[in-house]
């Protein structure tokens, strides 16, 4: 008999997400196994007043949940991959990535209006600096700021009419089966998604080799080399999640194909670059080594400066 306890944040979409994985596994379980939830309330969850940004975006979402695994509290975790920081605490690994869904953003305006048709001054919420910076770069005149709370909390604060549009990931509104709400997917082009986006990673002890066992029954190979190079970019900048960082890689036959982005927030320079190649993680970095010599860490470092002072 074995009580294998997941750990997940307590938001609808992230017990929903934890739920999937735990679907997933349910038939490949060793018999007497099972399993049940702990809800965990991340940093991330308790500061809803400041933007992600401002107070250290790296591993918000997730510390707490690692320091669990660390300590044997839970046997296993499930992550939004966006979540995840470049680095991970030794002794804890990835047991899974799971197949992806939908990698965009997705636009949700209160009267219907998509992107390009939104008024002048239109005032667009997201707590991401990634988003903000691809929002002003396409369309200056904007008014862009902060939302923060859960997809039901942000949904609320939209239709009360604080916002006239905010932006959020396309994969948590397909989990939460919200798709009617969505007024228009952005293009690739106009936002980048962020590193990992539409993925979840499941998060478990290394040495709990029967965990692993077990895990690699939700492992989706193709996401995992698309991910792992993404990461390797994003590694290269200090794995700042919450920076205005963006990469997305695609499989190109026995290539990867990876997009990536450094921007300023208020989207008036933005880095662009792209790499393929056979072996993931080189993708990863000659894309960073790309961007580095456009500039990359000096534009960051200012960002950073910019959210310190």
């Amino acid at each position: 008999m074995r009580r294998v306890v997941v750990g997940t944040r307590r938001s609808e979409l992230a017990v929903t997400q934890t739920q999937w994985v735990m679907d997933r596994l349910a038939d490949h379980l060793p018999a007497g196994w099972d399993m049940r939830q702990e809800k965990i309330v991340t940093k991330g969850d308790q500061i809803l007043h400041v933007t992600l940004s401002k107070v250290g975006g790296k591993g918000l979402f997730v510390k707490e949940i690692e320091q669990a695994l660390l300590d044997g509290r839970i046997d296993l975790a499930v992550h939004s991959m966006k979540d995840m920081p470049g680095d991970m605490p030794d002794g804890l690994c990835f047991g899974a990535v799971t197949s992806r869904e939908d990698p965009r953003d997705c636009l949700l305006s209160r009267n219907g209006e998509t992107l390009d048709e939104l008024p002048e001054n239109a005032l667009v919420g997201t707590s991401s600096l990634r988003r903000q910076a691809q929002l002003l770069a396409y369309r200056p005149d904007l008014r862009v700021e902060p939302v923060r709370g859960n997809l039901n909390t942000r949904y609320r604060k939209l239709m009360e009419g604080q916002f006239d549009a905010i932006v959020l990931a396309a994969a948590g509104i397909s989990r939460m089966g919200w798709e009617e709400k969505v007024t228009q997917y952005l293009p690739e082009e106009v936002m980048l998604p962020a590193v990992g986006q539409g993925a979840l990673a499941v998060q478990c002890r290394e040495e709990d080799e029967e965990m692993r066992e077990v895990l690699q029954k939700a492992h989706d190979p193709a996401t995992d080399r698309t991910v792992r190079a993404e990461r390797t970019f994003l590694h290269a900048f200090e794995g700042g999640c919450h920076l205005p960082i963006a990469g997305y890689a695609v499989q190109k036959g026995e290539e990867v194909l990876l997009r990536g982005l450094v921007a300023h927030p208020s989207g008036s320079r933005v880095l662009k670059g792209e790499q393929r190649h056979k072996d993931p993680e080189e993708a990863g970095r000659l894309l960073a080594a790309e961007l580095l010599d456009k500039g990359a860490r000096e534009l960051l470092a200012e960002v950073k400066e910019g959210l310190d002072g």
